[in-house]
């Protein structure tokens, strides 16, 4: 189960950020990890497919984002998050 408040705890910027883009990153990739555990069991499960298909491309795009405007902070948040290697 996906624990919202300790990923936003973890990525948040400023006491009160709740929407910044590593934020919404970092829940991107917990409700990514929760999918494909589910897919594991579910090989079948067409529909919960295409939504992750969906939640992989808004990530990938909120990526590439960090990347352009703080190259730095990037680095950072694919290493924490183990996305690249």
């Amino acid at each position: 189960m996906i624990k919202k408040q300790e990923v936003v705890d973890r990525f948040k910027t400023t006491k009160a950020d709740t929407g910044s883009t590593p934020v919404q990153v970092a829940l991107l990739t917990a409700k990514i990890t929760k999918l494909t555990k589910h897919f594991k069991i579910h090989k079948k499960d067409f529909h919960s497919m295409r939504g992750l298909m969906q939640i992989v491309s808004r990530r990938k795009k909120l990526l590439s984002y960090i990347k352009r405007k703080d190259h730095e902070n990037y680095q950072t948040l694919v290493k924490e998050l183990s996305l690249r290697k």
